[in-house]
């Protein structure tokens, strides 16, 4: 059983041992079997491991039920309103003739195939209790959350910067030819950015963990967003392991067990999760789920990948009650170039904003902030 769609019957977090797609025949008996294995391991140090936090409301979630009942990961995927189907498959998806040869109804659900095999053979290498190790002795997670309200308040209530470091785009292409990533971290920090988003995509974004991991020992001090496709919880260990203090978790590709069990990992590791919603559909599935404390609103559509900002607005003015009252951070993303677009969505009620491509296609991407902001942040 893989450890992300019905997440909470990870019999995996203990020993990756199963394949990907088996179907146990129960879920919760097997999950509540492993934890009892976890409780009585004390020796063996997997006290703060995640299964501990399993409980009664994940074991009897709805997604568990149904899986056990027969229904498919993709059908249960799509009654939550999600598009991006879940292959299963060996090798890319995309590769072979005929039959074979899986066609995408998008770039995101390209991506995604294409992430589970990257997840799939790195976990082959790295199982994750070796992974979970690993993050263990990482150095301290920094709060993303608290830097991005502290430096909303010492720009005397700008939205904060997280500031994103990316080489290219699938649908931009390559965004900077000479690309330093510990260069660029540097100078963003130095002209006010709160936060660093580090792409660790390799396929599609040319990124990679090594960058991330790069960045984080080179003496940066702002917390840093693993930006990349979560579809197992493996890979928010492996962020931790490198340095990364947040990650981002997807509404458009994760039902919505795997964002509560995948919240829960991130408390247990210290970590901050940016969960990201696209329409109004994935705001409200994001907003009956406990814990979470930043919401970024993706002013991209996945339908035509055509930006508008007006997204960030619209859904504001629907749900900013319901926002303001669970005292959710909201971050804007894309479409961000002028200081009018920031202070658009600045009087739409977001807090921090997360930039990327107007920076980095720029000769200086530190001194692209200021044109941004229409000012010099404080730092």
């Amino acid at each position: 059983m893989e450890t992300s769609l019905l997440a909470a019957a990870s019999v995996a977090a203990i020993a990756s041992v199963a394949a990907p797609c088996s179907r146990p025949v129960s879920l919760r008996s097997d999950v509540a079997r492993a934890a009892v294995r976890c409780r009585s391991a004390a020796t063996k140090n997997v006290q703060g491991s995640v299964l501990l936090t399993l409980d009664d409301e994940l074991l009897s979630s709805a997604e568990v039920i149904q899986w056990e009942s027969g229904k498919s990961i993709n059908a249960i995927a799509a009654a939550q309103g999600i598009r991006i189907r879940r292959r299963c498959r060996p090798r890319y998806p995309s590769e072979g003739v005929g039959a074979d040869r899986a066609v995408p109804g998008s770039i995101l659900e390209q991506i995604v195939w294409d992430k589970e095999v990257e997840v799939s053979q790195r976990k082959a290498k790295a199982p994750l209790r070796k992974v979970e190790d690993s993050a263990a002795r990482a150095p301290p997670p920094r709060d993303f959350a608290a830097a991005l309200h502290a430096a909303s308040q010492h720009n005397d209530g700008l939205p904060a910067l997280i500031a994103e470091v990316k080489k290219a785009s699938p649908t931009r292409g390559l965004l900077r030819e000479e690309f330093n990533p510990v260069e660029i971290a540097h100078t963003y920090e130095k002209n006010g950015a709160a936060c660093l988003s580090i792409l660790t995509d390799e396929k599609h974004f040319l990124g990679s963990f090594e960058n991330l991991e790069t960045v984080r020992n080179s003496g940066v001090n702002c917390p840093l967003l693993c930006k990349d496709f979560i579809i197992d919880i493996w890979q928010i260990y492996y962020a931790r392991s490198k340095g990364a203090d947040a990650v981002l978790l997807i509404a458009a590709v994760l039902p919505d067990l795997d964002i509560k069990y995948m919240l829960r990992v991130c408390r247990s590791l210290g970590m901050t999760a940016l969960v990201e919603v696209h329409d109004l559909r994935e705001l409200d599935r994001v907003l009956k789920i406990d814990g979470v404390q930043l919401i970024g609103i993706n002013n991209r559509s996945l339908g035509t990948f055509e930006v508008d900002t007006a997204n960030t607005n619209m859904l504001l003015e629907k749900r900013g009650d319901i926002i303001r009252k669970k005292k959710i951070t909201v971050v804007s993303e894309s479409g961000l170039f002028t200081p009018d677009d920031v202070a658009y969505v600045q009087n739409a009620g977001v807090s921090a904003v997360l930039v990327g491509e107007s920076l980095l296609t720029q000769e200086d991407p530190g001194q692209a902030i200021a044109g941004l902001f229409g000012k010099e942040l404080l730092h």
